[in-house]
């Protein structure tokens, strides 16, 4: 039987993608499991910092489907999990199995090895997507290759390595990304334009970087907060870009607490972060092009405002695009 590896990575990183920016400082992992006869019996991903990886929680929804025993969806911490599948599993993941874009974990930080987890349940294969260069976790290939498991390395690899991009940009200094909603007539004025879930993810973001920068005639016109209030988050550290510095002080942005907020008319701050997003619009977009490494839209299916990204002939790379309620997200490279 001729098996579509590829097809199975890409469920993966599909669903790795979901999470792309929600997950800082760890990188966005997506996890797939299959049966002996190749029926998919979980396609997870990592969701947040400290939760469980990827392969943890495809292991947990694949052990509830098989079992049926809803006690396993009731455990939350990472270790709990690995302990309820070592002492249960009673042998039901031989020979299936696991896809993942990026290397198991070796190490035992926040959660336990990865590695060691899937190697105790007796997978026969192991497919990855890219190498885990991070020292603190890397060679868990070698730890699953020890206790028999066949690991076969690269699926996808240009694609999952897109995936990890932003997450080596965080380990070699920082990451930067600038984040615009607009129509489908290209407008990005008059009012709100993306849906609430979109709303949502926004404030997942705020809530785990560090810088948000935004451009001073935005923060005059809109009077925003810039916070992380429907997912109950933090608010980030502010950059206003801005040749006049002064503000009306009665603009909530200002007035956050345990925020810092810095009026510039560069950006020379960025030095100090390390998960920067910047959200605005063409002019924004012109003042920033040097320093951004991904860019990420959500656009409406809708018509309206008056004014947006004029004159502007960039190509761009498409790494991934997906549906999420009423709009399309993408996440993009300036080529």
């Amino acid at each position: 039987m001729i098996i579509n590896h590829n097809f199975y990575m890409k469920l993966a990183l599909d669903e790795a993608w979901k999470y792309q920016g929600f997950t800082y400082p760890n990188p966005a992992v997506g996890c797939a499991i299959l049966s002996p006869s190749r029926e998919i019996l979980a396609v997870e991903a990592h969701h947040r910092s400290g939760e469980a990886h990827a392969e943890v929680n495809a292991l947990k929804s694949a052990y509830y489907k098989l079992t049926n025993d809803a006690y396993i969806l009731s455990l939350e911490t990472s270790a709990d999990i690995h302990a309820y599948l070592i002492n249960n599993h009673n042998n039901m993941f031989n020979n299936c199995s696991l896809y993942t874009t990026l290397e198991p974990c070796s190490h035992y930080g926040k959660t336990p090895s990865c590695a060691s987890l899937i190697s105790e349940l007796s997978f026969k294969d192991v497919y990855v997507g890219s190498y885990d260069t991070n020292k603190k976790a890397q060679n868990g290939n070698t730890i699953l290759q020890k206790n028999g498991v066949k690991v076969v390395s690269e699926i996808l690899h240009n694609e999952c390595e897109n995936l990890l991009f932003p997450f080596k940009k965080f380990l070699e200094g920082r990451f930067v990304f600038f984040k615009w909603a607009q129509r489908l007539n290209a407008t990005t004025d008059d009012g709100i334009i993306s849906s609430h879930e979109s709303r949502v993810d926004v404030h997942k973001m705020r809530d785990v970087c560090d810088l948000l920068v935004i451009g001073g005639n935005s923060v005059r016109v809109d009077r925003p907060t810039l916070d992380a209030r429907l997912v109950d988050g933090k608010a980030p550290d502010i950059l206003i870009i801005s040749r006049d510095k002064e503000f009306d002080r009665n603009i909530p942005l200002f007035n956050v607490k345990n925020r810092k907020v810095f009026v510039e008319d560069n950006f020379s701050k960025l030095s100090e972060y390390k998960n920067i997003m910047i959200e605005g619009t063409s002019k924004m977009y012109e003042l920033s092009r040097e320093y951004v490494d991904l860019y990420l839209c959500y656009l409406a299916p809708t018509f309206g405002g008056s004014s947006g990204f004029d004159n502007i002939n960039d190509k761009f790379d498409i790494l991934n695009v997906r549906q999420a309620d009423e709009d399309i997200i993408m996440w993009m490279k300036r080529i």
